[in-house]
């Protein structure tokens, strides 16, 4: 048996207002903070999609402290609901779901390709597979919402990202001299933790192992 039971998609929702509806519901379930803990495995995951709708979502698993590959899996589906700023969740996440279920048990930490509390709803897909998951995760975008200082040049300086004044994230630097990474807050987890997490997975390049592997598995997925 799965340790996590996949998303009834007769019952996703199809229109924007329905998914923002989802979103106000689930929202103030989201945990801002976590429990002191060691992270022993941590999860990437990431979607790729056709022009016909098809997507093929990955998840790779990580040790967190050697970053070697220690389980990975991929899932096909289809995605019918319409692009919408602030809505992303609704295009990927029954494919990820069932993705994750494919898991022989739940990671520790999830890093999400995409923002948490940056956004505009303070409602990410972050913050959403993990209040779905119940599993500490964290957004890992490469592009901001919100307002935002240039860090430092130096590796592991970081600024507040502010959305109408409130702090919702920080701009890593990830790598000296390169663009930063805008982390956010997905679910049980702070911030503090959270950019810690994303420097451990940043030993070379900007973007963290997680993302960097998940993104490589389903392009292929995709095309295969």
């Amino acid at each position: 048996m799965t340790w996590l039971a996949p998303i009834e998609e007769s019952s996703w929702p199809t229109t924007p207002d329905a998914a923002m509806a989802i979103q106000d519901e689930l929202r103030p379930k989201v945990e801002i903070t976590g429990p002191a803990r060691e992270f022993g495995t941590v999860a990437g995951i990431d979607c790729a999609y056709s022009e016909t709708g098809a997507v093929a979502a990955a998840v790779v698993v990580l040790n967190a402290i050697t970053l070697e590959t220690v389980d990975s899996a991929v899932a096909h589906g289809t995605t019918e609901f319409p692009y919408f700023p602030g809505l992303l969740a609704f295009r990927e996440l029954p494919t990820t779901m069932r993705v994750l279920a494919q898991l022989d048990a739940a990671p520790d930490l999830l890093v999400c390709d995409a923002q948490g509390l940056a956004h505009p709803r303070r409602f990410g897909f972050a913050c959403h597979l993990g209040v779905l998951t119940g599993l500490p995760s964290i957004g890992v975008a490469k592009s901001v919402w919100g307002d935002y200082r240039e860090p430092a040049p130096e590796r592991g300086a970081r600024t507040d990202i502010t959305i109408d004044g409130e702090v919702v994230g920080a701009a890593l630097r990830t790598s000296a001299g390169v663009k930063p990474v805008f982390v956010s807050i997905g679910h049980r987890i702070d911030l503090d933790t959270a950019c810690a997490q994303v420097l451990a997975l940043t030993p070379k390049y900007r973007l963290p192992e997680t993302t960097r592997r998940a993104d490589s598995l389903c392009r292929t997925a995709l095309v295969g």
